[in-house]
């Protein structure tokens, strides 16, 4: 987020954050929430609601400007959603995200936090471990940990 970006989001929604009480409600205000509407099964038009136009033009800038980071959530975010959903929502999704973290940086104080880019990623390396070592214990595996590794016994033969 750069100072252009700041000073936009604080023009527009000022730093009374009270009036909305929730993140939802700002980016729903602001018309970054996509809308759905389902009836009998039939998925119709999933076009955002009205809201402040100018918001949107600056976080749809602020988010294909995160989208070329490197390894950022933000970035990662863009990435993952633009292969399944375009461009268009992705940039929306990233904006929407922004907006949200400015809520919570204007109503609690605090500094933004960067989770990273591989916060997103289901395939981490510790999470496929994780996940091998409890299909072993399934299949009756015993599975020992110590400081100098993992160790992995068979069941035992009946």
């Amino acid at each position: 987020m750069d100072k252009r970006l700041a000073e936009a989001i604080i023009a527009e929604i000022w730093v009374d954050m009270t009036r909305f009480g929730q993140a939802g409600r700002l980016a729903s205000w602001a018309g970054m929430c996509p809308w759905r509407h389902e009836s009998a099964g039939k998925s119709r038009s999933g076009r955002s609601r009205h809201g402040d136009t100018h918001l949107q033009k600056h976080l749809a800038v602020a988010a294909m400007a995160a989208a070329r980071t490197k390894d950022t959530y933000l970035a990662a975010q863009y990435a993952r959603l633009v292969g399944r959903r375009g461009k268009p929502r992705a940039r929306e999704a990233v904006g929407r995200s922004i907006l949200v973290a400015a809520f919570h940086m204007l109503a609690g104080g605090v500094p933004y936090h960067e989770l990273g880019g591989d916060y997103l990623n289901r395939n981490s390396p510790q999470r496929r471990a994780r996940k091998h070592l409890n299909d072993l214990r399934a299949l009756g595996w015993t599975i020992t940990q110590s400081p100098h590794g993992v160790t992995c016994r068979p069941p035992e033969a009946a």
